[in-house]
């Protein structure tokens, strides 16, 4: 078998190395633009994790390479002169140039044939190889040639960022930020020799012009970056190695080979250097393609179908929280004003990776010191509250903790009354110790309802039927209730989901309004645009809508805005067509729902306060943009909103949302920290540690939680008990079931944790060049 490696990166090198021990009768040649000494950046970093992959496959390597680490576990991050140190994160850093010249050895060790400025720009050439390697970086030029066929996608991410080097000594992997008249720059720093450290110096293109950078002048670059940063280099100078300022490109590929061509390292998929993974991936998928080349021979289509199993979702995992963390750097502007140990957490925690537990493990006094600050920011001198369990207040109503009942139709009213049904399912979660609890969307007419199912609160009856759930809710527990108001909008008139997903009714349906004459699939009519009459009956409806929920005794109301029902209709300009006052620019779509707010805001008691739920992403081209978030979260705030509700979505049918953990919280986030107004936050939330970083990083002020409390009312107990943390509000008919709760939850803790620590790989000894 013959194989061509095109670029001598640690990915081409170490896959060559492995690919030759397991088929010493291969011919694998390596063709390399630069010289053997040429390396471009200064220093790279791996987790433990990662350096004891060397050990199970090539001891050799390990050892020539584990000898040149720099070795610590401390992480520290620095902002205008304050400092925090964060332990236990077990990193080792070492030269680029040494790492290659080490895998360069391990080459010729094993008889790998090393060819040096040699640019490879076709592939006639090698016509006799079984296997050609593409792994000529970000630039690569065999990916280039064939763009169409690999599918390949190029996103130019937004911030600038240049690559220095200095002699400053750093005994910790250091995140410096540093607040400026021009903006915030942040310098990623770690030692990779002795004597020998790197910056990558970051910044938004903003601050970048206003501090009069230019591209590829370095000597000014440093001139300047010396003066910003004169505390921290404390001297030292700064060097560069064809140091221009870039912004950083995210690849991906939706084939990863062609023919017998397969792509490798940076020419296959990029990830951002904030998570200090490109060179882990490329080795990773190194080890994938040689297992895979040497399990199935020269069987292509099975060998690289073996490499895209193996390691497919795992780069596009690591792509993801990449693409979290340099979004949080894209916005270090929006996180500098946090009190600084709210800002060190949220430095750890931006990717959603490390969590509040993660890093108590690691160094218990740098979560006191967090938690400790929350808790006195808000006049809690208790402070060591878990977060989630802390009060919050909105006008005349406190919440007992911060975990709230996302509105979940339940689709189970008749004539839009509630029953039975509705006073055990609201019950039952506040009496579990839900902070609040909102109700599913309630319409404010009959044609306001989307199923028959539904409930309104359009009627005497329905609200008196409305007042038994808040009269039991109150009289059995501290929680409180809110009630989400909306009108179906164009995604009314359709069978309850039991049925089928917006399948239109074919019996006692009704007429459809909207802002626009769209429909919302191809199965349901078309709405009416609404008239300046139709909103006239609209508004009435709301305002009696808020006059009914204060009577029925509701703590709060949310007025529905999202997920393209009707008062969203207005606002995505996907649905929203209009050439009249209402459509346009942001300004004039949302004038309709502003008006509706203000209307139920003159009629509601003064003293219960009012959120809005919005949609911030359309998940779609050419959908709702941040611009237009910002806008509709400020007038609401303007208009008298005391919070604003974040989800995202379900405008039109054909959304493709970017689904995962705590996946709207980023949203969450940019309304909170840019408007300053309380947001709830919610979506792929499953626990109480996810619950607390979430609060702790400042990207919400309440937490709503929707499928996880369908078949644990008791969620919130559980976590209590889970924080061992000592509630008064449990009902005296179960207060002999506190013992054996707390007991178990405190065994299944200490029982997880202890497993955690199991897995952490054993941190190394400090090891200086």
């Amino acid at each position: 078998m013959k194989i061509t490696v095109i670029g001598g990166g640690p990915g081409g090198l170490y896959f060559s190395i492995l690919a030759k021990k397991a088929l010493p009768d291969c011919q694998i040649d390596i063709y390399e633009r630069n010289k053997p000494d040429d390396s471009f950046g200064f220093g790279v970093v791996f987790s433990d994790e990662t350096l004891s992959e060397f050990l199970t496959r090539d001891p050799k390597s390990y050892e020539l390479i584990r000898n040149e680490f720099s070795y610590w576990d401390d992480l520290d991050v620095a902002r205008d002169g304050e400092i925090v140190r964060i332990t236990g994160n077990g990193f080792c850093g070492c030269s680029r140039k040494t790492l290659l010249q080490l895998l360069q050895q391990r080459c010729r060790e094993e008889g790998v044939n090393l060819h040096f400025e040699s640019n490879i720009d076709g592939l006639s050439q090698f016509n006799d190889s079984d296997y050609i390697v593409a792994c000529d970086g970000i630039n690569s030029q065999i990916r280039e040639q064939f763009r169409d066929d690999f599918g390949t996608k190029t996103v130019l991410q937004k911030n600038k960022f240049v690559w220095l080097g200095t002699t400053k000594p750093l005994d910790a992997f250091t995140y410096f930020f540093r607040t400026t008249p021009y903006g915030s720059f942040v310098a990623h720093s770690y030692q990779y020799q002795q004597g020998m450290s790197t910056m990558i110096f970051e910044c938004t293109p903003e601050t970048w012009e206003n501090a009069g950078f230019e591209d590829t002048n370095e000597s000014d670059t440093i001139q300047k970056l010396s003066e910003i940063f004169i505390e921290e280099l404390d001297g030292h100078e700064l060097l560069s190695n064809k140091s221009h300022w870039r912004q950083f490109p995210t690849i991906t590929n939706k084939n990863w080979h062609k023919d017998n061509v397969v792509l490798l390292g940076d020419a296959k998929a990029t990830a951002h250097y904030s998570i200090g993974s490109g060179t882990k991936l490329a080795m990773e998928c190194a080890i994938a393609l040689s297992d895979s080349i040497v399990k199935f021979g020269s069987d292509k289509e099975k060998a690289f179908a073996n490499y895209e199993q193996l390691r497919r979702n795992r780069v596009e995992m690591i792509q993801h929280a990449a693409g979290v963390s340099l979004d949080w750097f894209e916005n270090m502007d929006r996180h500098m004003q946090h009190d600084f140990m709210q800002f060190a957490f949220g430095v750890m925690t931006r990717a959603k990776k490390v969590t509040f537990e993660n890093l108590a493990l690691r160094d218990k006094s740098f979560t006191e010191k967090v938690l400790t600050e929350f808790n006195c920011s808000i006049g809690n001198f208790k402070v060591s509250v878990p977060a989630a369990f802390t009060a919050f207040s909105l006008r005349g109503m406190q919440l007992k903790n911060r975990i709230v009942m996302s509105p979940m139709g339940q689709y189970s009213a008749e004539n839009g009354l509630v029953s039975d049904w509705h006073l055990v399912h609201y019950g039952t979660r506040a009496t579990g110790g839900v902070g609040l609890v909102l109700t599913e969307m309630t319409a404010i007419s009959e044609t306001g309802r989307i199923t028959l199912g539904c409930p309104g609160i359009y009627t005497e009856e329905q609200t008196l039927a409305w007042k038994k759930i808040t009269h039991y809710i109150h009289k059995n527990s501290k929680s409180k209730i809110g009630i989400q108001l909306g009108h179906s909008g164009r995604k009314g008139s359709v069978n309850v989901p039991s049925v089928g997903s917006n399948i239109p009714l074919e019996d006692n349906g009704w007429n459809l309004i909207s802002a626009s004459p769209i429909s919302y699939n191809e199965k349901m009519a078309v709405p009416k645009e609404m008239d300046i009459e139709d909103m006239n009956a609209v508004v009435a409806e709301f305002a009696n809508a808020a006059i009914n929920a204060d009577a029925a005794g509701f703590d709060m109301i949310e007025l529905q805005a999202h997920h393209g029902f009707l008062l969203a209709s207005f606002l995505s300009p996907l649905t929203n067509i209009r050439t009249d006052e209402f459509g346009g620019s942001i300004e004039n779509r949302i004038k309709f729902p502003i008006r509706v707010f203000s209307a139920m805001r003159d009629v509601f008691n003064l003293y219960k306060p009012m959120s809005v739920r919005i949609s911030a992403s359309d998940w779609a081209e050419n959908g709702i943009s941040e611009a237009d978030v910002l806008t509709i979260a400020e007038a609401f705030k303007q208009a008298g909103a005391d919070i604003i509700n974040i989800s995202t979505g379900n405008t039109i049918e054909n959304q493709k949302p970017q689904i995962g953990r705590m996946w709207q919280t980023p949203f969450s986030d940019l309304v909170r920290n840019s408007v300053h107004i309380p947001t709830i936050t919610t979506g792929f939330i499953q626990d109480i540690d996810q619950i607390n970083t979430i609060l702790l990083n400042g990207r919400a002020d309440l937490v709503a939680l929707g499928k996880p409390l369908l078949l644990d009312p008791n969620f919130v107990r559980h976590a209590q008990a889970y924080e061992q943390f000592k509630t008064d509000d449990i009902p005296n008919q179960y207060v002999q079931g506190i013992a054996p709760l707390y007991q178990m939850q405190q065994s299944e803790r200490k029982e997880k944790e202890n497993m955690k620590r199991a897995l952490k790989p054993e941190t190394h000894k400090k090891i200086n060049n």
